[in-house]
């Protein structure tokens, strides 16, 4: 996560100036040959706009996930509650899955978690020395980040979102679209 450094620190993370850079490694990951698809997905909550006592001591009226373009022609949204599950990320049967992901916060922890499946190998900070395998859910304290990685293998909705539920009923939720073909059918699909 990158942020600016000027007093109030809070109030630019909540006002939405802050984002991710991926450092990847020198050798790379162990698993780069079979990562089919990535995305990289940003988490943020929405406080009353420009109101430094709404973030210090509010609680948020909305939690969001956001994707933001990894290559071109990628998705790239701006972190609302609706885009990423009108327009899901889509993938194809059989295709193993690398998400980027960044808790920027300000304030609340994300229980990252893609609904169907298990993450099978988990580098926290994006770090390979911290690689961790077969999780379900990884704990993001604000600022913290992970790459995770995963195979889908059934066709259908598979929800991506934080398991602290009352966050995910504010908006902390996006859909991952898995066809035959990886494109989208325009057929609406079973949730998991």
């Amino acid at each position: 996560m990158y942020h600016c450094g000027t007093a109030p620190v809070l109030s630019h993370i909540a006002n939405g100036m802050h984002g991710t850079i991926i450092v990847k490694p020198k050798e790379g990951y162990p698993t780069d040959s079979g990562i089919d698809r990535e995305f990289v997905m940003i988490q943020n909550e929405w406080y009353k706009y420009n109101d430094l006592n709404d973030f210090t001591n509010g609680v948020p009226s909305h939690v969001v996930i956001s994707t933001k373009a990894l290559h071109e022609g990628d998705q790239n949204t701006n972190g609302d509650t609706f885009s990423l599950k009108e327009k899901p990320l889509l993938a194809k049967v059989g295709d193993r899955v690398r998400i980027y992901i960044n808790n920027v916060g300000p304030n609340e922890v994300s229980s990252f978690h893609v609904v169907g499946t298990i993450l099978d190998d988990v580098y926290m900070d994006g770090n390979p020395y911290n690689h961790f395998k077969g999780l379900q859910t990884v704990m993001l304290p604000a600022s913290g980040g992970a790459v995770v990685e995963f195979t889908v293998t059934r066709v259908g909705s598979y929800p991506i979102v934080t398991h602290q539920f009352n966050h995910a009923q504010k908006g902390a939720v996006a859909i991952l679209k898995v066809t035959e073909t990886g494109e989208d059918d325009g057929e609406a699909t079973m949730s998991h």
